[in-house]
């Protein structure tokens, strides 16, 4: 039993790694006793246990490789000892021990072999740049091997080890030595036959193109593609939202559109789109784009890869950001490195001017937030017998200030009041990174979760029949169906290209349906009176928007973003401000309720969402979302797609500029030819047959 403060993972790591050691010493004990019963309990125990640490417990196995006890390491260990006791065992024929090591020793040469056939492999598929929604068949792209020849060695040598352990096995209780050469020697068959096998993917057959090839082929496909304005991105593997909510701005853009990524992982990340995504991994071939069709890149988000396509000077770059909020972290003063920093509205502007970061005001461009689209417009008070109240706080940031996030100081108070109120549907989703740097955080979430699985344990109610559950199953299915493709479990990198290719016309449209339905089958699935917890990418924030009559959250681009349906909205504050200092800092929370620490306001606020008449702050909410998010007319795509166009229009003017100049300065070749080589003097003679040749 686990003791305080071990968690059940950590318990069941050091229970694996106690039976692993008790299965070693048993089984050295069995050889040197000799007890044929321990001796091959032991070994056949320790192999299971090793199969079941490569399927369940890869972060123990990459402990065990820090301190070099790898499973190449343990299978040696365990074989060794295997030999040691047939030897020892008196009814175990004398001379098997020679043929048996020599069996052994040719068995993990080929499995190095193969693992040196697999690495080969492996480096002739990855190829320098990574495509989806592109036709990429001219590269020769071609199925991957099975997985565990490829890409699972410590699978692939445990399980190719069965058979020579259980022949061996029965050699030591049958004591025939025949049993062990066949088991052994069938390990051997099955590590060379793959070796052989994946040696077929090096043949010119399946092998793709060169490198260079590739790169001629990016560069043949840009020049008829033409694309006029991408998106640039660089992160990690939870940032990949930050891209996400463009793709559809992006696709509405005139022109041809193009996503440029740098990390291989992150192509798949990137959701269901009709826009053609190149990721290009390595700096040298980013530069092919410098001699592409490309005119603007837009930033969602900065990363320490951003610096190096700034350096292409045929592109001009704009920071559109993935969300504003008036946290300083929204006025980086990276910004001032690209051509022109894009704001939804006035009030970034502003807090532009007033950070004094380096932006220049006139590199500013409101162009409002186009994909707040879907965000519903407020329909006046709940009507029904619940209030739904979305609780969505940010998380801590990475410098720790206790008023980033409500979660540590306000988190519990605020859902504790909502939850006293028998007319509250509460709908908690909090950031994805919560507890990610401080762990208080990530404690505070856990009991704001627990009070409400108990307050759910506390209601009843009638549930939507299994009509509903049915039918969510099905949207499900359909989503899945039409925004992941169908790839392969040994499916690698360049077969995902091979089938991610040009993308079905009219898929975007399905996309979008399949979303929709399964938007409204998931909340139709759900008690109307039920408070819910709502993580993962999916239903998304602004669905989640569209439910509630009520936004509780903090300084962050939440708010920003939940003004635009002009719906009540309240902001906590943990930052140690009186709640004038605080309306003041923050513009964002101008129109809303700010909420003490201890929440005091929750009865007050929800009695003005139920009562129009107590809801003084509709006048301020439609002023700030013009301050906030801009005009609503024109739309603000197309002040989006017409700030792109003016952009890459400048873009041009530049080019065309540099262009005539360069044309204006000759040569080396020409001014040779004239004559005019200024490391020469003309009054000098060579004397010497050779440097006459030269000069």
């Amino acid at each position: 039993m686990p003791s305080a403060g071990l968690s059940p993972r950590r318990a069941v790591q050091l229970a694996a790694l106690l039976a692993l050691a008790v299965f070693y010493t048993a089984q050295l004990a069995g050889a040197l006793l000799p007890n044929v019963p321990v001796f091959v309990a032991a070994s056949l125990a320790g192999l299971a246990l090793d199969l079941y640490l490569t399927h369940r417990q890869p972060g123990l196995l990459a402990l065990l490789g820090k301190v070099r006890f790898d499973v190449t390491t343990r299978q040696l260990l365990r074989d060794m000892l295997i030999v040691i006791g047939l030897v020892r065992i008196p009814d175990v024929p004398p001379d098997i021990e020679r043929p048996l090591t020599l069996l052994l020793l040719a068995a993990y040469a080929a499995h190095f072999l193969c693992q040196a056939v697999a690495q080969l492999v492996r480096r002739t598929r990855t190829l320098p740049v990574v495509t989806r929604n592109i036709d990429a068949s001219a590269l020769r792209l071609t199925p991957a091997p099975p997985r565990l020849l490829a890409r699972q060695p410590s699978r692939r040598l445990l399980r190719f080890s069965i058979p020579g352990a259980l022949g061996l096995m029965l050699s030591a209780g049958l004591s025939a030595e025949a049993w062990g050469l066949i088991g052994v020697s069938l390990s051997f068959l099955l590590s060379f036959g793959s070796a052989i096998h994946l040696g077929t993917w090096l043949l010119p057959k399946k092998r793709p193109a060169s490198e260079q090839k590739v790169l001629d082929w990016l560069d043949a496909w840009l020049a008829e593609y033409k694309p006029t304005v991408g998106m640039y991105f660089s992160g990690g593997t939870t940032s990949a939202y930050q891209a996400n909510m463009w793709l559809s701005t992006l696709a509405e853009l005139d022109g041809r559109p193009l996503i440029v990524l740098r990390e291989r992982f992150m192509v798949q990340k990137i959701e269901a789109t009709d826009v053609p995504i190149v990721c290009i991994p390595k700096v040298a071939h980013l530069m092919q784009l410098e001699h592409s069709a490309l005119r603007v890149l837009l930033h969602p988000a900065n990363s320490g890869k951003t610096s190096q396509v700034l350096r292409i000077p045929s592109i001009k770059h704009a920071f559109i950001n993935h969300g504003e909020s008036d946290k300083l972290s929204s006025c980086n003063p990276y910004a001032k490195a690209y051509d022109q920093v894009w704001v939804a509205g006035e009030a970034a502007r502003e807090r532009y001017q007033l950070a004094e970061v380096g932006v220049d005001d006139r590199d500013v461009v409101e162009v409002g937030r186009p994909q707040l689209a879907p965000i519903e417009p407020y329909a006046g008070p709940p009507t029904g017998p619940y209030t739904t109240v979305l609780y969505a706080p940010t998380w801590e940031g990475w410098d720790g200030n206790p008023g980033n996030t409500s979660v540590v100081l306000a988190g519990e108070n605020i859902v504790r009041a909502l939850l006293a109120d028998p007319g509250v549907r509460l709908l908690y989703k909090p950031h994805p990174m919560t507890g990610s740097v401080d762990p208080r955080a990530g404690a505070a979430d856990h009991r704001i979760r627990a009070m409400i699985e108990q307050a759910n344990a506390g209601r009843n109610g009638e549930r939507p029949g299994a009509a509903a559950t049915a039918e969510l199953e099905r949207c499900t299915a359909e989503l899945d169906r039409t925004t992941t493709a169908a790839f392969r479990s040994s499916a690698d990198e360049l077969e995902r290209m091979r089938v991610q290719g040009t993308p079905e016309e009219g898929r975007s449209a399905r996309v979008d349906a399949a979303l929709e339905a399964w938007e409204n089958a998931y909340w139709a699935s759900l008690p109307e009176w039920e408070h819910q917890i709502v993580t993962g990418p999916r239903p998304a924030i602004f669905s989640c928007f569209n439910q509630a009559d009520l936004l509780v959250s903090d300084v962050s681009s939440v708010v920003s973003d939940y003004l635009s349906s002009e719906k009540p909205y309240a902001v906590a504050n943990t930052s140690g401000m009186t709640e004038e200092e605080f309306r003041h800092v923050f513009p964002t929370v101008r129109a809303g309720t700010v909420l003490s620490p201890d929440a005091a306001q929750v009865p007050e606020l929800l009695e003005s969402v139920r009562d129009p008449e107590k809801d003084t702050l509709v006048a301020a909410r439609k002023e700030l979302k013009v301050h906030l998010l801009g005009p609503s007319d024109p739309p603000s795509l197309a002040r989006f797609n017409q700030a792109a166009l003016r952009l890459g229009d400048e873009a041009d003017a530049r080019n065309e500029r540099v262009a005539r100049r360069a044309s204006e300065i000759p040569s080396q070749r020409e001014s040779a030819s004239r004559g005019d080589d200024p490391d020469l003097d003309s009054t000098s003679t060579a004397t010497d047959p050779e440097d006459a040749v030269t000069a």
